[in-house]
């Protein structure tokens, strides 16, 4: 049988066509407008809100400001007051923590001390964040004799402890110590471990097919760094700073204690109470274990806030929880 005979004989074929009010093409095309929006840093403060860790170290940070902003709110009595009368004394009305041996109160003392230590932290880690994100987003975007050239200088300033540069600088400007120049001493040298962090990044980034297409599309390469590669660069830099801030805090007091810091009758610091507390260690620890504490525990929140939000920036350690 001819096949165009066999195909006429076969019973017609139907088909079932849904109607359209039915299944509207708009539901099934619809985009689900209320779902939550999401990138990296929604995601990171939904997983930072989670965790207690972020608002104990949240709250440490808060009050450390708080004090350092507003000293007056916390106590009013001068802390270079000082009476020979009360050396050494124990706690009394209106003065808590006692007296250390120049007769001054410790807990205005370290109240008033707090801002000198949290502002030589913020200049440093400015410092750090200005300079590591300069020289590590060159050296990484645009490779090359800049690279190399960058590297290097940032292998020199490596080689060289921050603390040791920070004696140097501050004997050398011995006429000049204030917590700019202190600042200047110890950031001036802390930041090629930012700028090598963030080469890293940005290594990692300029490969993407983002910055692919701005650079087809025509945008210079340093506008396509400045608004494509850095922002997707950053996250790792802000952690890095963050952890920095305790480093400086805790580098400006030891530079204090071993007296090429702040001087200690123009700047009320820790480093320069625990200094001149150490000499009545044995007899009365109270005046230096007073300020070492509120070190400590300011250091030990800039640290837990490091680490939640190193933890909430990385989507493989977020998995894992």
């Amino acid at each position: 049988m001819p096949e165009s005979q066999n195909r006429s004989s076969r019973p017609p074929m139907e088909h079932f066509v849904a109607p359209v009010d039915e299944t509207p093409v708009a539901a099934v095309d619809a985009v689900r407008v209320d779902e939550k929006k999401s990138n990296l840093w929604l995601d990171a403060w939904r997983d930072m809100r989670r965790r207690p860790m972020f608002w104990i170290a949240s709250v440490i940070i808060v009050l450390v400001l708080a004090v350092s902003a507003f000293p007056n709110l916390f106590t009013q009595i001068d802390p270079r007051s000082c009476s020979l009368a009360f050396s050494n004394a124990g706690p009394a009305t209106g003065h808590p923590l006692g007296f250390n041996n120049q007769g001054c109160d410790v807990y205005s003392r370290i109240i008033h001390g707090t801002s000198t230590s949290v502002s030589v932290g913020f200049l440093v880690i400015v410092l750090t964040f200005v300079i590591g994100g300069i020289m590590g987003s060159l050296a990484g975007y645009f490779g090359g004799f800049i690279d190399t050239v960058l590297s290097r200088v940032g292998d020199i300033f490596f080689s060289v402890p921050y603390i040791l540069a920070g004696i140097i600088v501050m004997s050398v400007l011995a006429d000049y110590r204030n917590p700019l120049v202190i600042a200047l001493a110890i950031g001036g040298f802390s930041w090629p471990i930012s700028a090598r962090i963030l080469r890293s990044e940005v290594l990692r980034v300029k490969n993407s097919d983002f910055v692919t297409a701005s650079e087809a599309l025509g945008v210079s390469r340093f506008k396509t760094l400045l608004r494509h590669v850095f922002p997707n660069a950053v996250a790792p830099l802000i952690v890095v700073t963050t952890l920095s801030l305790a480093s400086a805090i805790v580098a400006e007091a030891v530079l204090s204690f071993l007296g090429v810091g702040l001087p200690p009758g123009e700047f009320i610091s820790w480093g320069n109470d625990i200094s001149s507390a150490q000499r009545t260690l044995r007899t009365d620890p109270a005046p230096l274990i007073y300020p070492s504490v509120a070190l400590t525990i300011t250091v030990l929140g800039f640290i837990l806030m490091g680490e939640v939000i190193r933890d909430a920036l990385d989507p493989r350690a977020r998995a894992q929880r």
